[in-house]
C-alpha cells in the first residue's frame, strides 16, 4: 500500500565511528553502536517517532510533526552526553532532519523530504554534537517553544532548483546566555553580509554576497562558463554555508584549489572553504592552462 503524507524526517549518525573501530576492536565497536542506536531508537518511540530502519551506524526515523523530531533530536544529544561510558569512549552524534511530504510504502519511507533530511544530516553539514535543519522545518516551531536557532546560510540539495536555508538548532543546556532567535539570526546575517567573495576570469569580475550561490561550468546556464574539454558541464558550486564560502566540485576531473605558491589541494567530488587569496584550477592541475584559472580574493570579516 502506497500513501503520501507530510512527515518530518530525522537521520541521527553515530560521529568519528570509523575511529571507534581502530581503537574499541570490531566486536566493541559494534557493540557500542549498536547501544547508541538502541538510545535513539527509544528516545524515538518517546517522542512518538518510529524507527525506519538503521543503515551502519545511522538511524532513519519519522514523526509526526517538527517539533516532535526537534524534541527528539535535542533529546538524542542529551542522552549521549549524560552516559558515561558513551563519553568515555568518545561518542558523539549528529542529527539532520526535514519536514515534508513524503511517500509510505511497505514500511519504508521516500521522497523529496527524505533527501532533504538526508543531506542536513551529512557530514559536510552537520558536525558532531549539532542538529541541523531547513528554516521551513523550524518555522512557527521555535516561537512556541523557545528553542533557539542559529542560521547557517544556505545549502543546495540535489533536485532543488535553488539552494535552502538552512540552521543550526542550539540543543545545549548552557547556551543561557544566547539571545533569542531572532537575535541570534540577525547577528549572523549581520555578519554574513559583510562577507564578501570576488572572483576574476579573463577579465570577467564577479562580487559574491552570503546570499549567493554560483555555478561554474561549460553548461550555458552556469553563472560562470568555461568551455573547454577538461571542464564538466556542471562542473563546481561555490556558496555561503557555515560562515564560510564553500567551493563544491562536481566534475569528472576535479579541481585545484592553491592558496600558497607552489602548493595545491585536489578536491574532487568533495568541498573545501575558500581562504584569502587564490586561484582554482578547473578539470586539471595548475600550469597546464593557466589562462583560464578563476582567481579569488575572500573576505569573512
Amino acid at each position: 500500500m502506497t500513501e503520501h503524507r507530510a512527515l518530518t524526517i530525522l537521520f541521527a549518525d553515530v560521529s568519528g565511528s570509523t575511529r571507534l573501530f581502530e581503537t574499541r576492536g570490531d566486536l566493541a565497536a559494534r557493540q557500542i553502536i549498536a547501544a547508541v542506536l538502541a538510545a535513539l531508537a527509544e528516545i524515538t518511540s518517546r517522542h512518538g517517532g518510529r524507527v525506519v530502519k538503521t543503515i551502519g551506524d545511522e538511524v532513519m526515523c519519522t514523526f509526526p510533526g517538527p517539533l516532535n523530531g526537534l524534541l527528539a533530536a535535542t533529546d538524542m544529544h542529551r542522552r549521549i552526553k549524560a552516559d558515561a561510558g558513551f563519553q568515555q569512549d568518545n561518542v558523539a552524534i549528529r542529527v539532520g532532519l526535514h519536514h515534508g511530504e513524503a511517500l509510505l510504502e511497505n514500511g519504508d519511507v521516500f521522497g523529496d523530504a527524505v533527501n532533504v533530511a538526508a543531506r542536513m544530516a551529512d557530514k559536510t553539514l552537520a558536525r558532531r554534537d549539532q542538529i541541523v535543519t531547513t528554516a521551513s522545518t523550524v518555522e512557527g516551531v521555535t516561537s512556541v517553544t523557545g528553542m533557539r536557532i542559529r542560521s547557517l546560510g544556505s545549502a543546495w540539495v540535489q533536485g532543488k532548483q535553488a539552494p535552502l536555508e538552512i540552521v543550526d538548532v542550539l540543543w545545549q543546556e548552557d547556551l543561557a546566555p544566547v539571545t533569542t532567535v531572532q537575535r541570534v539570526m540577525q547577528a549572523e546575517q549581520a555578519v554574513s553580509a559583510r562577507a564578501r567573495l570576488l572572483l576574476r576570469h579573463r577579465g570577467q569580475v564577479f562580487e559574491l554576497g552570503e546570499d549567493a550561490t554560483f555555478s561554474i561550468g561549460r553548461d550555458p546556464a552556469s553563472s560562470l562558463v568555461i568551455e573547454t574539454e577538461w571542464v564538466s558541464r556542471n562542473h563546481a558550486l561555490i556558496e555561503w554555508k557555515r560562515g564560510h564560502f564553500m567551493f563544491a566540485d562536481r566534475s569528472t576531473n576535479g579541481s585545484w584549489i592553491r592558496t600558497d605558491p607552489g602548493h595545491e589541494v585536489l578536491v574532487h567530488r568533495d568541498e573545501v572553504h575558500l581562504r584569502r587569496l587564490g586561484s582554482i584550477s578547473l578539470g586539471q592541475a595548475h600550469g597546464a592552462n593557466d589562462a583560464d584559472l578563476v582567481h579569488f580574493e575572500c573576505s569573512e570579516s
